[in-house]
């Protein structure tokens, strides 16, 4: 910026020097400003201003300024450069002077073709005009030159991330009000009613904030490239049918082929990638893992291709488990590909089917079902799940209470009522059919009854006025009460098997969303019979949790201690728990633990990070955890580690320099990598929850199975990511800042209490 070329008040002051601000372009915010002020001595040591001016560098439109610019000087003041700035370098003035002025810096800049013969009359002219004005000007202007450019430089909008219109288009030539009314509460905007408007808006409305600009929805987002699509027409025609039967990948192509056999299911596909699958999808039909990826090279919007990979179903060998369950998410809404599933799913026997039942129930949001009537739906999925369910009472029972938590949801609840009444129809056809579902009803009464209970005694609680002994007798009088009361709520419940388990001591929890406790310990349960396949026993303890409403729900009672408590009670020592509950003074037991017990306890160490008082260790040594009310990284406290491995465990394992240490790494890298081959199934199991209300997945729900995966850290080689698991250890086994945190923890429990 050349600064100072000249100052008129009389005099005309000039400089005529460049100065380099050190500041790139790029850097510049739209609202950045050139403060300058003129100084005079008028003493030793004694400046003072005689005037100031605020430059503002972007103008209209958010276009960099450019060229020769007369600036206002305001007498006697300092430049402020604030926004709201008293000290503005343009004031509106209507003379002549200032529009010509305007007409030169247009000129200066090229804006203006020149023409020689009538540049001379017209800068003759201006002359002339410039100094009678010199003559009567009373003000003081300063003219800065500022750089050139062949093209004109624009403040660069932030981008903004445009909500998805693939769905939300109904006519693909014009964006639906829906779309604008969207985008326009997205950015907190007036709605406009088409997307003319909104580009006549930047374009005549604008104002100082870029993020104050509205959105133009570009439709050619949701619309195929002509010259791709009429490739892939071409490339998958019913003429290269008979070509593509026979086609064998040559050893390079056959790489390729296995690495993208071996993506995980959130891995989307190139256009490329799509295309080679396509081109050897007859030679695919042999690998089980193909199937999923296949399918999602299918344009479902063309029946051309949509008929050729039905028709390819019946010759594909029979797929996993894992990936029938991704055949019904939402991603694939075809009902042949969906039917194709179900039948892969009618080989597993009852125990698996249970395994996956929660996550089958939330794909019925996915069926997009069609009532045809009293009897049926048009859906297979619906179909083999109450053909199951009536097969068997155990698989029925937990069938009916995963619907019931579902039809009090306000969006899919009437579709979840349909299908358990349709469930109850075909309950009363089968033998023994009537008591079945007398049983569901009573146990639906006796739910209802516990929650009445359980708001009938927290409406009794008043902490403020009694001390919390004296309340916790209160309250259990009060209970005992109710429960011998001949006439009260509990004395015409008949007996009959509660809906967790008929075996199984449980506690009745109301207040707490139990669904996200439930899909952990299914998930957990699962990996305990996936580890089992491979001969290992980590002896978990997946208690049964189910949730019977949105906020109530039935856990089972594990006789056990919070670790908390337990190091508290026996001098920080675990050892001393498990010598009272199971010794063995034996000579060659240095731990005085019965083996046993130590063996149990070394293989369930392994758990996430919790608070100790969240870990509970039962006497026969299995260490287990609850209360799952941060999942997926959602940790309330900072810079949690990635396990829970006090000081104290490992001390119990005889340090970490003992062979019960080493075993119970080696039991850790076993199961990691066990775990790690079964990633697909887990991986769908959480895509098939993301719409479950799970509290922690509901707040992000497309970054939930993400989540997931990085734990599996499936990017890495098998040693690569042992080599990981084992820093993750060590860095839990190191880690001081959770240490602290625990004290704090326990702190806080007791000044609570």
């Amino acid at each position: 910026m050349r600064i100072g070329t000249d100052i008129q008040l009389f005099i005309i002051i000039s400089w005529n020097e460049w100065l380099t601000l050190p500041i790139k372009y790029c850097d510049l915010p739209s609202s950045a400003q050139c403060a300058i002020t003129v100084w005079d001595i008028v003493g030793p040591r004694k400046p003072v201003p005689v005037g100031g001016t605020t430059l503002e560098l972007f103008g209209k439109h958010f276009t960099l300024r450019r060229g020769k610019q007369k600036l206002h000087i305001w007498t006697g003041k300092e430049a402020d450069g604030r926004v709201n700035t008293t000290t503005p370098s343009k004031i509106k003035m209507d003379d002549d002077m200032e529009k010509l002025e305007k007409l030169v810096k247009r000129y200066d800049c090229g804006d203006i073709r020149p023409v020689e013969w009538l540049d001379k009359l017209a800068f003759r002219k201006i002359e002339q005009i410039h100094a009678k004005a010199a003559e009567k000007a009373t003000e003081m202007a300063l003219y800065v030159d500022l750089p050139k450019f062949d093209f004109p430089v624009v403040f660069g909008e932030m981008e903004y991330a445009l909500p998805s219109v693939a769905t939300a288009l109904s006519n693909p030539q014009q964006p639906s009000s829906q779309t604008n009314a969207a985008i326009a509460n997205a950015m907190n905007q007036p709605m406009y009613s088409d997307t003319t408007d909104q580009v006549q808006s930047i374009n005549t409305h604008p104002t100082d904030n870029p993020q104050n600009y509205s959105l133009a929805l570009d439709l050619d987002i949701v619309r195929d490239n002509p010259v791709e699509a009429k490739h892939r027409r071409l490339v998958r025609s019913h003429r290269n049918g008979p070509l593509d039967r026979d086609l064998k990948p040559n050893p390079k192509i056959r790489d390729e082929l296995n690495n993208i056999m071996s993506y995980p299911p959130t891995q989307t596909l190139t256009t490329e990638e799509k295309d080679l699958v396509w081109k050897f999808r007859f030679y695919l039909t042999r690998d089980k893992r193909a199937l999923t990826k296949f399918l999602k090279c299918v344009v479902w919007t063309d029946p051309t291709e949509v008929r050729q990979a039905v028709d390819l179903l019946p010759l594909w060998v029979d797929i996993d488990v894992d990936d029938a369950l991704e055949l019904l998410g939402k991603e694939f809404s075809n009902r042949s590909v969906r039917s194709y599933a179900v039948n892969q799913l009618r080989k597993a026997d009852d125990d698996d089917l249970l395994l996956y039942l929660l996550q089958l129930v939330q794909a019925l949001k996915f069926e997009h079902l069609v009532d045809k009537g009293p009897q049926t739906y048009d859906s297979s999925l619906v179909q083999f799940l109450i053909d199951r369910a009536i097969r068997n009472p155990i698989l029925g029972n937990y069938f009916h209470w995963y619907l019931m938590v579902e039809c009090e949801d306000k969006v899919v609840g009437k579709m979840y009522a349909k299908v358990a009444y349709h469930y109850f129809k075909a309950i009363l056809e089968v033998p023994n059919g009537h008591k079945r579902r007398d049983i569901l009803r009573q146990q639906g009464e006796l739910m209802q009854t516990l929650s009445d209970l359980s708001d009938e005694i927290k409406a009794l609680k008043d902490v403020r006025a009694k001390k919390v002994i004296i309340m916790l007798s209160f309250l259990v009088d009060k209970l005992r009460a109710i429960l011998s009361d001949p006439k009260g709520m509990l004395s015409n419940i008949p007996n009959l098997p509660l809906p967790l388990d008929p075996t199984k001591t449980v506690i009745f929890k109301t207040g707490d969303d139990l669904r996200q406790d439930q899909l952990v310990i299914q998930i957990i349960t699962l990996m305990d019979k996936l580890l089992r396949k491979e001969n290992l026993d980590l002896k978990l303890t997946p208690y049964k949790v189910l949730a019977t409403g949105p906020e109530q729900g039935l856990v089972q009672f594990i006789p056990s201690k919070p670790l908390a408590a337990v190091l508290n009670e026996y001098q920080n020592s675990i050892v001393e728990f498990l010598k009272q509950h199971h010794p063995d003074d034996g000579p060659e037991n240095v731990s005085g633990v019965d083996p046993q017990v130590m063996e149990t306890y070394i293989r369930s160490c392994g758990v996430g990070d919790r608070h100790l008082d969240n870990l509970l260790l039962s006497p026969d040594g299995h260490l287990f955890h609850v209360d799952f009310g941060f999942i997926l990284g959602r940790d309330p406290k900072p810079f949690p580690p990635p396990m829970k491995l006090c000081k104290e465990m490992i001390e119990a394992m005889g340090g970490a320099n003992s062979r019960h240490y080493s075993k119970f790494r080696q039991y850790c890298y076993t199961a990691f990598t066990t775990l790690r081959r079964n990633a697909n199934l887990i991986l769908n199991l959480f895509a098939l929850m993301v719409d479950a209300n799970v509290p922690d997945i509901k707040i992000e729900p497309d970054k939930a199975v993400i989540k997931v995966q990085e734990k599996f850290r499936l990017d890495l080689s098998e040693e690569a990511a042992i080599a990981y698991f084992q820093s993750l250890i060590s860095e839990s086994v190191n880690a001081l800042f959770p240490q602290i945190m625990e004290t704090v923890h326990k702190w806080a429990q007791y000044w609570r209490s």
